[in-house]
């Protein structure tokens, strides 16, 4: 056995089901040693695809998601996967061959510590035969503790070298941290006297639903989310769903209107509060999160309360006092139960006849598609409508990858959703930009035979810089692209195709679904763009 060997058998004993990557030389044996343990290989057409598609692995799944990257070249490719997955705190290991140390005029050398540490992860190494179990367990019990990514160096030559098996160190007992028994009782006088409360949960949260719900009920809350949470309060009666831009008018209304507004593992930022414009002054603002450092780092608070949010929410619930509604009014619950939905919002068709609105479209899928489902939404002006007039079953059936706001994750970011849920229909929203910039992994998700919904919203533009610069006169050349038949790029790659112009078109998807979906179906939705999107206007707003 070598050290390659002996890295991958250590990472299958600790839980690892699956890791995506490009093979090259330098990561050809640790690879291989994964598949010999069981560890199910997904070959992506690229290393950004492999590490975006952990990404969504771990994030859907709950578990760590490991890519396997060749020398240098290998993880250059793979940066803006990385950077997204470190930027949302996924609990990811890289496996980067790296030169020999002596290897000092290498073509692949680059500062590969430099590059993990500029995106926000954390860089590892494996430094020779005698300590590879224990730095592989370090690496893996930072990215699952500390929800870090991690660049796990592996040089050629510590590879190569002979090693012996060696056990799994034993576990430390960690148990998550409890809010002090000050900040519970600061956190219990807040909701005591308020009128008007709103919890706010966000990917911290996950996990954390039967303590949230059960404290909103006794305090009378109202339950919002950000958007990378989108589906945790999914059925629950008093379910705002997603705060921020795109929450719809009556959720932003109520949450404007809350006298305490309480952050559960959720940041705050621009996007979850409007720029700040959605929560009150006159709020209090009290935020749970493990991470001292996030108290406050996006939004004003009045309250920090470091911890677990579920033991914390199980704690503030147990020395709660108060019994009453809150915000929980039948006026509240009536009106949500007609206009809790985008699609419960009136509005004017855009459609013409060479297009279709993206709302209609989006609603009419909505109906189409079953209940089952996980969608994916790749980044770009059309991404509100997929994200909020498409229903979830519950938060592990979305998969937002915005940390980064790079276009083109889309498709990647649906393939690892689509392994990670493999009971449910894979749905993957992109726009055109990001369809065409991701579509590598459109091959990869054909030949593992993936029955996946590729939804395009194909306004033939970058919208995003249309809607933002067309309206001052500046030109658009460099931002809009002539049409292009997106349906018949999909057939070329194996895959079925559709072009939609009218709602009527959408029967296609209909008999697709009713077939056996042995392959993926591209949608080529060719939507009317003659204005932003409500949540970019929102967002221009903010600027």
């Amino acid at each position: 056995m070598n050290v390659a060997e002996l890295v991958g058998s250590t990472l299958a004993d600790l839980g690892a089901d699956h890791v995506f990557g490009v093979v090259g030389s330098g990561n050809f044996h640790v690879t291989n040693a994964l598949v010999a343990r069981g560890v199910r290989f997904v070959a992506t057409r690229h290393e950004g695809g492999a590490a975006t598609a952990a990404d969504a692995y771990a994030r859907v799944s709950g578990g760590v998601g490991l890519v396997s990257v060749h020398q240098g070249c290998g993880l250059t490719n793979a940066m803006t996967g990385i950077a997204e997955a470190a930027k949302s705190r996924t609990p990811l290991i890289v496996l980067a061959a790296e030169p020999a140390a002596s290897a000092l005029r290498s073509n692949f050398r680059v500062d590969q510590d430099a590059l993990a540490v500029a995106v926000g992860a954390v860089s590892h190494r494996v430094h020779g035969p005698a300590t590879a179990v224990a730095d592989t367990v370090r690496a893996w019990r930072v990215a699952v503790g500390e929800r870090r990514t991690v660049v796990l160096n592996l040089p050629l030559d510590v590879q190569a070298a002979a090693a012996s098996p060696a056990p799994l160190p034993a576990a430390p007992v960690v148990e998550p941290p409890r809010a002090a028994d000050e900040a519970v009782a600061a956190l219990v006088g807040l909701l005591d006297g308020a009128a008007r409360p709103v919890f706010i949960a966000g990917r911290g949260a996950l996990g954390a639903r039967p303590e949230l719900e059960e404290l909103a009920d006794a305090c009378g809350a109202l339950l919002a989310t950000s958007a990378a949470a989108k589906g945790l309060f999914a059925g629950n009666d008093w379910n705002l769903d997603v705060s921020g831009g795109f929450a719809t008018p009556l959720a932003a209304e109520l949450i404007a209107a809350a006298d305490v507004v309480v952050a559960w593992g959720a940041s705050l930022n621009m996007w979850t509060s409007r720029h700040g414009a959605l929560i009150s002054a006159d709020a209090a603002v009290a935020q749970v999160d493990l991470d001292p450092a996030a108290l406050g780092g996006h939004h004003r608070i009045d309250l920090g309360v470091v911890g677990d949010v579920a033991l914390s929410a199980r704690s503030v619930r147990a020395a709660l006092t108060r019994a009453g509604s809150g915000y929980r009014t039948s006026e509240v619950r009536r009106r949500l139960s007609i206009e809790g939905r985008w699609r419960d919002v009136g509005y004017a068709d855009d459609g013409d006849d060479l297009h279709i609105d993206p709302r209609t479209a989006s609603i009419v899928l909505d109906d189409l598609l079953p209940a089952e489902r996980v969608v994916a939404v790749d980044s770009g002006n059309f991404m509100g409508y997929p994200s909020m007039f498409l229903s979830v079953p519950d938060h592990r059936g979305f998969c937002f990858t915005q940390a980064f706001q790079s276009v083109g994750l889309g498709l990647a970011s649906a393939l690892g959703a689509a392994l990670a849920q493999p009971d449910r229909l894979p749905v993957a929203a992109c726009g055109d930009g990001g369809f065409l910039m991701g579509i590598a992994e459109l091959d990869t998700i054909r030949r593992l035979g993936l029955g996946m919904l590729v939804l395009v919203y194909n306004d033939s533009a970058y919208g995003a810089e249309v809607h933002h610069f067309g309206p001052a006169g500046h030109p658009l050349a460099t931002v809009e692209f002539p049409e292009t038949d997106l349906a018949a790029i999909g057939r070329g790659h194996g895959c079925e195709g559709v072009t939609v112009r009218a709602p009527a078109d959408l029967a296609a998807v209909s008999v697709w679904l009713a077939g056996p979906r042995e392959v993926p179906l591209v949608v080529d939705l060719k939507v009317a763009a003659g204005r932003p999107s409500w949540w970019l206007e929102e967002a221009f707003r903010g600027h």
